[in-house]
Parts: C-alpha cells; structure tokens; sequence
C-alpha cells in the first residue's frame, strides 16, 4: 500500500469510529423525536367465555430514558376497554399505568390487566385481536393479541 492509500483508510475507519460513537452517545433510545419507544412482547387473550367481558395481557417495553404511562387501550372488538390494576386480590379501573425508563409494564393474569368489556363477538381460540396502545408521551402502538385457550397462562409456557 502507498501512503496515500494508507491515509485514506485511515481517514475512513476514523469516520467510521466517530459516526459510531458518536450514534451510540446520541441515542436516546426514543424515536428520534424525544418520545419513548414501546415495544410489546407476548400480547395474549384467553379465549372469552361469552360476549360480556375479556382480559388482556402483555409486556410493554420502554425502550428509553423517559418514563411514561399506558394511558388508553382501543380496539374494534369492544367499545369500552378498561385499564384495571390487581391490588390485595382486587381489581380496579385505573386512569393510566407507569411504563418506567429502561423498563417495562407487565400485564398478567392475577395482576395488572386491560378489560375489554361488551364484547362485540367472542374470539376463538386462534383468532387474533388487535388492539391501540395509547400513551402519555410515545406514539401509539398496535398490538396483535393470540386468542389462546381460557387455561392458558403466558408464565407457564416454555418461550418464557
């Protein structure tokens, strides 16, 4: 190699460390615009047992450095879709739900949850649900729910 040749390498792999370091420093893990990014993994209905009501469980990832809160949950299965906290075995509608920075929000049978209630047909084991997640500062999320069977529990399962 000559020396102009090994100045231009040397020119390239020195941008090439800087753009690195320099994305990973800038990254706030959000999407580009300051809002946190959500993901959500493992989105589940069991199977309801009539048209009256139905659970929903998830896990909602805040991939951030900014907290946020679940603050809606839409969905063309039901009009009325309810954000429910488990406190001493008891179930209430609350208004919002923190997703920390850098953590996550569990939705679980026994514990936190999204109630859909009157239900606008009953899903079959098989079907998929989608619903709209709705939050305080990030952008919308659309989640597609498996209907599993009414025993099925996502801690038992082996992906888990």
């Amino acid at each position: 190699m000559n020396a102009r040749t090994t100045r231009t390498l040397a020119a390239a792999l020195s941008l090439t460390a800087a753009l690195a370091i320099s994305g990973c420093s800038s990254d706030s893990g959000g999407s580009g615009d300051g809002k946190p990014k959500m993901t959500v993994s493992g989105g589940y209905m069991p199977q309801p047992v009539n048209d009256k009501m139905a659970g929903a469980f998830m896990v909602i990832k805040n991939n951030s450095k900014t907290a946020d809160k679940l603050v809606g949950v839409t969905s063309a299965l039901s009009d009325d879709l309810q954000i429910h906290e488990t406190k001493d075995q008891k179930m209430q509608q609350v208004p919002s739900m923190d997703v920390p920075a850098n953590g996550e929000l569990k939705l679980e049978r026994g514990g936190n949850h999204v109630m859909f209630m009157g239900l606008k047909n009953t899903p079959k084991v098989g079907d998929k649900v989608t619903v709209e997640l709705r939050f305080e500062k990030a952008d919308p999320v659309k989640v597609e729910l498996d209907v599993k069977e009414r025993t099925y529990n996502a801690q038992n399962s082996t992906g888990h």
